[in-house]
């Protein structure tokens, strides 16, 4: 049989692992501020661009999509052309590929600093940028896929399956995720309202953990941990069940984060079951990499990588349980909103993502390098703190958690709430927090280990840029395959199809009802949009990130309603694109916020909250009075949300400028009657406007329904 000779490209899979490291440590950096920030205020440093709301979204963006992204690229590009016998489709392409990602991940981080934000978790970009990352996506799929066609195997492997699913999906889940119908180049709303938006968005941002997050990182897995142990996957039955249902049933799981919402509770129900459901595949995929390990434990005791592939399997195991035990209502009900998410989270981050990244980049490196990795013992050394990291961060997080459920929904034998005072469990919980940041710490201390390491690596050896390979040509089919699934591997374009058809099936199904149906979202008529200046506020309110500390989804609960005022309902949100439900409560929920506090509290609480919470954590706001409120916009905002159903007049749209104009007049009058100057074109009154409104449209009586 003749070989053909060819070339595997390394000198791309070197670059986008030097891009892996260099985000890493700077989203890394970035997650080490803003940890310092919720237990030390004055790491705001006062700026409007250094703020907890603003910077959040800069390390989630740059944790997802520029380390972990760039580790799915490098990964993906190493072991595709290796499985498939193939070079990549085009050189070209992967350029195009590598320098466009980069150029997204540098728009984001300006962008977001700079409060151009849509305020959907994860998805934050402006649509230019969302366009960008399209091109990009597609891009990277002709590239995947001109390498499947010209492949030199016959039978596609395991990991192939999960990055054809990963590029389908992503696709799906982004485009869907990111319909806005823009004002200016930086500035657009979403097509989508109140419940839908909440649906969506998270049917996205769970689906972005699920297909970005984990089903690129289990096809790196199926590569690279038999390649660094040696040893055969333990069972391709497994892999082809724990495959095909994982990307049927994470797609339905979405709801889960939406639980006790008002969002319509059968779509609530569809989340918990599969939810549930999901713990069987999940597993199946960290039992099938742990037994690849079997007869192969002495060698975990000695190789650095292997040991970081067995606690990634493990956090991977572990975040996957928690998943369907968080969705599970009567846990949920004490959970949401609390920091046992963001310790579910960062298991998953940390561990899983984390440490799969760390083990790959200490088995590709010397390997297209052609070298030794340069410290064993340094890279036993970054795994230990980084395992300490983890369990400074999480254990924590979870007895914050703990604390903080606890709290929230303990009443006195007297039958009122023991701690009304929002604040009193923020301050409660301060030394866990500055135990979650010291775990932060060693976590990046860990990866500055490892890239000392890889660096004198490099040093000692020299990239081949251009591997040589030889492999035999593609024959022709000529006996029937008798499993189907073998069939199937041979088609790379029918099964992007079915994988396809798997994941559309779930959005589906809890989509068209909640978009159709009209008795799930029914109306309420004393609802009415917002004004001219309340619509400023709001997106103000989006500028600053306020959302990001800030809940506007009162469940239904006895100590919520105690606390917070009546219950939210799914007409209340109407004329909200976006939803600003929130996935976190660091500070109390706002629904109900309009009229509770006079003008003048909400002045002084944005110009410095200790004034009004003596010990508060949130930063100051100072910018809010100084600047003057840009109305150039006006207009078209409100012609926007005409264009989006928001009931909005002729008249009103014409006389937009001057009905803002008197509505801040008369906020400013009353701040004037208690000693506050201010001028009435500042930031300031358009975000009162906009507090003061929030919750009004109900009455009080309405606690009768």
């Amino acid at each position: 049989m003749q070989l053909e000779q060819f070339n595997y490209d390394n000198k791309i899979v070197r670059d986008f692992g030097i891009a892996t490291v260099i985000w890493g440590l700077v989203g890394m950096s970035i997650g080490l501020l803003i940890a310092t920030q919720l237990v030390w205020p004055e790491m705001n440093f006062l700026t409007q661009y250094t703020t907890f709301g603003r910077v959040r979204p800069v390390h989630t963006n740059a944790v997802i999509f520029a380390f972990v992204g760039n580790a799915i690229f490098m990964g993906v590009y190493y072991s595709l052309q290796r499985v498939l016998k193939a070079r990549m489709f085009s050189d070209v392409l992967s350029k195009i590929h590598f320098w466009g990602w980069q150029l997204v991940i540098v728009a984001s981080a300006i962008t977001l600093p700079l409060g151009l934000t849509t305020s959907h978790e994860y998805a934050e970009m402006e649509w230019p940028i969302d366009i960008a990352i399209a091109v990009i996506w597609v891009v990277f799929g002709i590239n995947m896929f001109g390498t499947i066609i010209k492949r030199r195997e016959r039978h596609m492997y395991v990991a192939v399956w999960f990055y054809i699913a990963t590029f389908v999906t992503v696709a799906v889940l982004h485009i869907v995720n990111s319909i806005q119908l823009p004002i200016g180049f930086w500035k657009s709303y979403y097509v989508y309202a109140g419940v839908q938006d909440a649906l969506v968005q998270w049917w996205y941002g769970h689906n972005a953990v699920a297909f970005f997050l984990t089903t690129p990182y289990l096809g790196m897995m199926y590569y690279f941990l038999p390649k660094m142990a040696n040893r055969p996957v333990y069972s391709y039955k497994l892999s082809i069940l724990h495959f095909w249902s994982l990307i049927f049933i994470y797609i339905w799981a979405g709801p889960h984060h939406l639980l006790y919402t008002s969002l319509p509770s059968w779509a609530q129900s569809l989340g918990v079951v599969f939810s549930v459901m999901l713990i069987a595949p999940s597993w199946g995929g960290m039992i099938n990499g742990l037994l690849t390990l079997r007869g192969a434990w002495d060698k975990v005791r000695t190789e650095p990588m292997l040991k970081f592939m067995v606690v990634a399997l493990t956090c991977y195991g572990m975040a996957t349980f928690e998943g369907p035990m968080l969705s599970l209502k009567q846990v949920n009900a004490i959970a949401h909103y609390t920091d046992w998410i963001v310790a579910h989270v960062h298991v998953g981050a940390l561990g899983w993502n984390g440490f799969m990244t760390f083990a790959i980049l200490y088995y590709l490196i010397p390997k297209i390098y052609k070298t030794k990795l340069y410290s064993q013992k340094l890279a036993n050394t970054h795994f230990w703190i980084g395992t300490l990291g983890i369990l400074f961060y999480a254990i924590p997080m979870y007895w914050a958690a703990v604390v903080q459920g606890l709290m929230w929904k303990e009443f006195t034998p007297e039958g009122i709430l023991k701690y009304p005072n929002f604040l009193a469990t923020t301050l409660e919980i301060l030394p866990m927090h500055m135990m979650r940041a010291a775990g932060g710490a060693l976590y990046l201390a860990g990866v500055i280990i490892m890239t000392y390491n890889l660096i004198k690596t490099v040093r000692t050896g020299k990239l081949v840029a251009n591997e040589a390979a030889e492999a035999p040509a593609l024959e022709p089919v000529v006996a029937r395959e008798s499993a189907p699934h073998r069939r199937l591997e041979r088609k790379p374009v029918l099964f992007m199809v079915l994988a396809l058809i798997a994941i559309l099936i779930g959005g589906i199904v809890e989509m068209i009802p909640t978009f159709t149906i009209s008795s799930n979202i029914p109306k309420i008529a004393s609802v009415q949009p917002y004004t001219a200046l309340e619509l400023q506020g709001r997106d103000l309110y989006i500028r600053e990130g306020c959302v990001n500390c800030h809940s506007q989804a009162i469940r239904p609960f006895r100590s919520e309603t105690a606390r917070y005022g009546e219950y939210s309902k799914a007409g209340e949100y109407v004329y909200d694109m976006p939803h600003l439900w929130g996935s976190k409560r660091t500070g109390p929920d706002l629904h109900r916020i309009g009229g509770k506090y006079p003008n003048k509290w909400h002045f002084d609480h944005m110009l410095d909250p200790t004034i009004t919470s003596p010990g508060s954590i949130m930063p100051a706001y100072p910018w809010l009075i100084e600047q003057t409120l840009d109305n150039s916009t006006l207009e078209a905002k409100m012609k926007a949300m005409k264009v989006l159903g928001v009931p909005y007049s002729e008249e009103a749209i014409a006389n937009s400028l001057a009905d803002a104009t008197k509505q801040a007049e008369e906020i400013t009058k009353d701040l004037q009657a208690n000693q506050v100057e201010v001028a009435s074109d500042s930031e300031i009154i358009a975000m009162i406007a906009y507090l003061q409104r929030l919750g009004k449209d109900i009455k009080a009586e309405a606690k009768s329904e």
